[in-house]
């Protein structure tokens, strides 16, 4: 009984209102990861070349650093008043707002990434007959992976936040139902919504750092390499005689 009337007492935590809402809550949690999916995954097919040129023709690095960082600053009222003839009202509006406003970040990490692939391993991979593609593929992209993913997570936690900015046109996910509840004052719409929007970015964090881990099993070698010698130090400093 309590909890039926959470919904007309109006509280902020109420499980009356998740159970009888379930299914709009689900709705918009699926339409907010798909939007948020679709712009990293696009964000990362955009920076790749970006960041190849910026490499490859270092006058480029500049202008496009420069360029990305620029969009970034756009406030998205903005950016999507000036998407709004090429696109129309549409997800496709935000998708292409959030890939904007993604290459600030990845695109610096994948630059440095493939940046600070060693020359040694470039050089014994063009001993051995590796082409350029060969080269890029098998030896620098895995070598950048650690900056890459690292980027594509702090892309990933941000994106789930600014996909919110999406209500403006009824396209934000849970952005639309929080600010649905604001315009009615229903709080457990307001703080349901934000909370899955919290838990949805670090489930996301969570699972790319999974996946980092996975692909990159060289970089916990290396750091437990490079911590024993500090601990041996450690340990020959408690073993000394006063």
């Amino acid at each position: 009984m309590s909890e039926q009337n959470c919904l007309v007492t109006n509280d902020w935590i109420c499980g009356e209102y998740v159970r009888s809402r379930s299914q709009e809550l689900i709705d918009a949690t699926v339409q907010h990861m798909g939007i948020t999916a679709a712009s990293v995954a696009i964000g990362v097919a955009v920076s790749l070349p970006l960041a190849l040129l910026a490499r490859r023709w270092r006058f480029l690095a500049g202008p496009i650093l420069g360029l990305t960082t620029v969009l970034y600053t756009v406030p998205s009222l903005a950016m999507f008043s000036l998407l709004l003839p090429f696109f129309g009202l549409s997800a496709s509006l935000v998708v292409t707002g959030l890939v904007l406003y993604s290459l600030t970040i990845l695109v610096r990490n994948i630059l440095a990434g493939l940046q600070a692939v060693p020359d040694e391993a470039r050089d014994a991979a063009k001993g051995m007959g590796y082409g350029p593609l060969r080269l890029l593929w098998e030896v620098e992209l895995p070598l950048a992976l650690p900056a890459l993913l690292a980027g594509v997570r702090i892309t990933t936690v941000s994106t789930v936040a600014l996909t919110t900015v999406g209500a403006i046109v009824d396209y934000g996910g849970l952005g639309s139902m929080i600010l649905d509840g604001l315009d009615t004052t229903f709080k457990a719409q307001v703080l349901t919504a934000s909370a899955l929007c919290v838990l949805l970015a670090i489930v996301a964090d969570l699972l790319l750092l999974a996946l980092q881990r996975w692909l990159t099993p060289w970089t916990r070698v290396h750091r437990i390499r490079t911590n024993r010698p500090a601990r041996a130090e450690r340990t020959a400093k408690v073993a000394e005689p006063a």
